[in-house]
């Protein structure tokens, strides 16, 4: 595989696409103060929070800024109603009208807790980012489409369980997913611990990409070929750290992968920021022992990582990525003499 053409092409493509790096000189340090001093108010009166936020700040960007960092910071993750809505999604998908009775009637539930608890799911957290943004006249929308996690069953994704947030901005549209950026809800207790990930705030559509699959396709954002379902379904597992890490993941592009003994794998990132080739490990785990490694070839060059690894004997592997102590994607490899 020739890698350096690809390579270039990948960083002139990026430059084409919208992204957070078109706000570089933008500081973002009034806005998330302006955010942080409203911190717990509530969510009686929208137009006078919305005004709050954005009545002393000079750009569209950052006046989004604000609203989208006070609703990540201040709206706790509801799991147990996201467990009971999805259940009953499943349940019925085949029959529409039993399915808009009980969507009709979870959505009045869901906004009266969302008003008067500042609790939801992913469809009140964009719901309201949408609603604050709409009373500072800024064009938000929001998207409905796939979401994929770790916890994620792929053969049981066949509706729709996820939403998010579209931004028009200087007259470009840029992605965002407050629920995934808010914090992490623990599927064993249910509890949420906010954890505000930046990552997701005019993410790269290439990486947005990965775990995110709309119905409209114009919400892809993406120049060229668009993604199909399979595509999807097929991707590696991404952790949120990757998005605090990663502008691109380029490939592999499927999570599965088989190879022989010393056959050779790549492995292909575009950097946020420069790391060091000590700050790059694979956890291998073969079902019995879990080791980091060091892969058998690093290359950081002009923040695109490259990696190359063959394994010597033959397995079933999870191999997981780390960026110094961040878990950033998974792949399943199974290695045949």
């Amino acid at each position: 595989m020739k890698l350096l053409p690809f390579i270039v092409l990948l960083l002139f493509s990026g430059q084409l696409i919208a992204q957070i790096s078109d706000f570089e000189d933008i500081s973002f340090k009034k806005a998330d103060s302006i955010a942080h001093s409203h911190k717990g108010e509530d969510l009686a009166n929208l137009p006078e929070l919305s005004y709050k936020l954005t009545s002393n700040l000079d750009t569209d960007v950052e006046r989004f800024r604000s609203i989208y960092r006070w609703v990540c910071a201040n709206i706790k993750n509801d799991y147990s109603s996201y467990l009971k809505n999805n259940h009953r999604r499943q349940r019925f998908k085949n029959d529409s009208l039993k399915f808009n009775a009980w969507n009709t009637k979870f959505r009045q539930q869901l906004f009266t807790k969302l008003l008067k608890k500042k609790r939801t799911i992913c469809t009140g957290y964009a719901y309201l980012v949408k609603a604050l943004s709409d009373l500072a006249n800024i064009e938000c929308d929001i998207v409905q489409g796939y979401g994929r996690v770790s916890t994620t069953n792929v053969e049981r994704l066949t509706i729709p369980n996820h939403s998010w947030n579209v931004v028009k901005l200087n007259n470009k549209w840029y992605l965002c997913d407050p629920t995934w950026a808010s914090g992490i809800p623990n599927p064993e207790t249910n509890r949420f611990t906010f954890q505000y990930n930046d990552g997701f705030f005019l993410t790269n559509p290439k990486l947005f990409a990965v775990n995110h699959f709309p119905i409209e396709s114009k919400w892809w954002l993406l120049k060229g070929d668009l993604p199909t379902f399979d595509d999807f379904l097929n991707a590696p597992v991404l952790y949120g750290k990757a998005y605090s890490n990663l502008e691109t993941h380029d490939a592999p592009k499927q999570m599965h992968h088989t190879l022989k003994i010393n056959e050779n794998i790549v492995f292909l990132y575009k950097l946020k920021t420069h790391i060091k080739k000590e700050d790059v490990e694979l956890l291998i785990d073969n079902g019995s022992t879990r080791r980091k490694i060091k892969p058998k070839s690093v290359l950081v060059n002009n923040n695109q990582l490259t990696l190359e690894h063959q394994f010597d004997s033959s397995g079933h592997y999870d191999v997981h990525l780390y960026l110094k102590d961040d878990l950033i994607c998974t792949y399943v490899i199974q290695v045949n003499n």
